[in-house]
């Protein structure tokens, strides 16, 4: 009887040895390289994001940054693997508005919400109408006039079923009456080949993917989906003057697994704003298009729910499906 109560008093203080140690360890964080995962290959959107923002996430979290692109069906499986991550903030997560979508179109082994700690909205993007080179096209009319004269000839390329660049365009069509086909791709990256290499004769796009072939004549940047002109393209008219009522925007935030200690959660989500508010970070994205926002996790969260909501009808009303 002795000898267990001895064991059992010996088990005890190596729990309470091991307790400050495993809280100390966690304090101390960040103290090893952070994984920052991009759902999609490079090239795209949230690529784009990633790159622009990681060094000077890294010093504002005190931590090297890797960045991991795992593309792949919209980006739920690069989102599956940050769902079953250790929640300590040493693996977060890039998602792209396709994360508000995915639940309506695929068997994904996540839960949206519930599965996540959301850190904050990064800002949005408004989108472009863009038309390849070899497709002749040279304003909205004339996609117009070439999609009413021979409908579901006309095709345009996306990142993935369910994804902006696919919902986006969908509706530009159906608002406007036309018939155009979609091509999937497995992400921005090789959807933005296609089309420069004339696989595809139109996208619709996030501004700052796109907004360089105004500037190298690689493509058409024919019109924009915001309500008003924007200031790095003056020139460019807004969809709307063609397609009554037609406003199209991406976005781009930050998740973690759920369940990451408070002062952890703080620590990446006081990085992230730090980051946002920098000089030089804020100059580039927004001459590249990008809209700021910077919100915590509680109104992105917001954000994404009524997002869900939105697409999810919209899925439902065209019946679209993952083939």
């Amino acid at each position: 009887m002795q000898r267990r109560k001895l064991l059992a008093c010996l088990a005890g203080a190596a729990l309470a040895a091991l307790t400050p140690y495993a809280q100390a360890k966690s304090e101390a964080y960040p103290d090893k390289p952070i994984r920052l995962i991009v759902p999609f290959p490079p090239g795209g959107s949230v690529d784009y994001v990633a790159r622009t923002i990681s060094q000077r996430f890294a010093q504002a979290i005190g931590q090297t940054v890797i960045i991991d692109n795992k593309g792949g069906a919209s980006g739920t499986i690069g989102t599956q693997e940050v769902a079953r991550a250790d929640a300590d903030g040493y693996t977060l997560l890039l998602v792209f508005d396709s994360h508000a979508v995915n639940q309506s179109l695929y068997d994904i082994k996540y839960d949206t919400f519930q599965s996540f700690d959301y850190i904050g909205l990064i800002g949005t993007m408004p989108v472009a109408l863009v038309t390849s080179k070899k497709s002749g096209l040279e304003s909205v009319d004339a996609v117009l006039e070439a999609a009413k004269a021979a409908p579901g000839t006309l095709n345009y390329g996306s990142s993935g079923v369910g994804g902006s660049n696919h919902l986006n365009a969908l509706a530009f069509a159906r608002m406007a009456g036309v018939d155009i086909t979609h091509v999937p791709y497995r992400g921005g990256g090789p959807m933005l080949t296609a089309l420069l290499g004339g696989e595809v004769d139109m996208v619709v796009a996030s501004l700052p993917t796109v907004i360089g072939y105004a500037q190298t004549d690689r493509a058409n940047v024919l019109a924009i989906g915001s309500k008003s002109p924007v200031e790095q393209l003056p020139s460019a008219p807004i969809i709307a003057e063609s397609v009554p009522d037609y406003e199209a925007r991406s976005w781009v935030g930050m998740l973690a697994p759920a369940g990451l200690p408070e002062h952890v959660r703080e620590h990446v989500g006081r990085a992230l704003r730090e980051t946002l508010e920098d000089p030089e970070v804020t100059a580039r994205m927004e001459r590249d298009g990008f809209q700021i926002v910077n919100s915590d996790g509680t109104e992105f969260e917001e954000m994404v729910r009524a997002e869900t909501a939105r697409w999810a009808a919209l899925i439902q009303q065209e019946g679209i499906k993952v083939e």
